[in-house]
């Protein structure tokens, strides 16, 4: 058990590289995929905390890495004191009974031949819980009742439902035996607009009656702001910014979280024709070779001619809790340092960008905001 005030998850140097393999008769590695790469993270109990970055950045893998739903390669995973990546056989089996995820595709991740009673009963015989038959199947309606779903609908398969009914299925499923920590994986992603409000706000609700500590991981801005307590930005394996929600969303100090931020739509046609958008120009490189130094300053408006390039940053608190991993934070806070323009970052790397009327054309790199990774699908 973890000493008061402990947090409830702690994540110190966690790193998952998948092998890059080659050769037809004798296998042979010639490389990694950096996915997760060194993170430092902390979560306290009942809190939520909100995990946001491109596609490709690592967050669903650094999710499944805490569950050992895929191997760490280094690093520690401790929840309530324990060091998860420790454990083996029975002890990890017990102690995955107090973590849970909730998966992105609702339909994927429950079996097309299991009617929902089967799918809610299977965790609780799998782990001997629920006292019997009765004691299960009354089990099964509180769960139901608990996400808001009828009883009559336990014997209908998921194909039956809809998307929002089959994530509340998941949820019922996740929360069946009772966790103390829930990774939620894009909840809402898959869903409708109109239902994904309701799908959060079960999760809120759910938090405060079972006490609940959610890692969300998400590409919705506004949907991690809602929810979270505190907000952490992943970009190319590495966290490279962390915060208390509206701090973060009001006073982004990295480059990489200021873009960001700068593509969430404002609803004031005012205010948003007149506001500034910082647009990244290159492609996001490749966790197979990530660049040396900072890994954003290949595509940094705020990139200098020292230190970035070939000095990694350290995440370093630079106010109480707001946890930055940039060399130049303070002066770019501070406005010493102006960003390039898109066309000036493209042409140090050696791309040409060509603009036609108000819009800018991508030639040799990509120029875009970040509207494509955050939207809603």
């Amino acid at each position: 058990m973890t000493a008061a005030g402990e947090p409830l998850l702690r994540v110190e140097g966690l790193r998952v590289h998948f092998p890059i393999r080659r050769g037809v008769f004798f296998d042979r590695t010639v490389g990694h995929v950096r996915a997760v790469d060194g993170v430092d993270l902390a979560i306290d109990r009942g809190t939520t905390y909100g995990l946001v970055g491109e596609s490709g950045c690592g967050k669903s893998t650094l999710g499944r890495a805490v569950l050992r739903l895929v191997e760490p390669t280094g690093g520690q995973v401790l929840f309530d004191g324990t060091d998860v990546a420790s454990l083996k056989g029975e002890a990890l089996r017990t102690m995955r009974r107090r973590m849970q995820m909730v998966f992105q595709d609702p339909l994927g991740s429950l079996d097309p031949r299991q009617d929902v009673e089967s799918l809610l009963s299977e965790p609780l015989r799998a782990h001997g819980l629920g006292g019997g038959t009765a004691g299960i199947a009354g089990r099964v309606r509180e769960l139901m009742d608990a996400v808001g779903l009828p009883s009559a609908a336990l014997r209908r398969y998921p194909h039956e439902f809809s998307g929002g009914q089959r994530q509340r299925i998941g949820i019922a499923r996740a929360i069946s035996l009772e966790p103390d920590l829930l990774i939620a994986d894009e909840p809402v992603s898959a869903l409708d607009v109109s239902v994904q409000a309701q799908v959060v706000n079960l999760l809120e609700e759910l938090q405060r009656r079972l006490g609940l500590t959610y890692l969300v991981i998400a590409h919705d801005l506004a949907v991690v702001r809602h929810i979270s307590d505190v907000v952490g930005v992943m970009y190319l394996g590495s966290l490279v910014e962390q915060a208390p929600s509206g701090v973060l969303y009001d006073e982004p100090l990295h480059p990489y979280t200021r873009a960001l931020m700068s593509a969430v739509p404002v609803p004031d046609p005012v205010v948003e024709e007149r506001r500034e958008r910082i647009l990244l120009a290159g492609d996001l490189p490749s966790p197979a070779n990530p660049p040396s130094g900072c890994r954003f300053h290949t595509r940094c408006p705020w990139r200098q001619e020292t230190r970035c390039d070939d000095e990694v940053p350290v995440l370093r608190e630079l106010a109480p809790g707001h946890l930055v991993s940039c060399h130049w934070a303070e002066e770019i806070r501070d406005g010493v340092l102006a960003p390039k323009s898109p066309e000036e970052v493209a042409a140090i790397q050696g791309v040409t960008v060509r603009a036609t009327g108000a819009e800018a054309i991508e030639s040799d790199a990509l120029v875009q905001g970040l509207d494509e990774p955050i939207e809603r699908r």
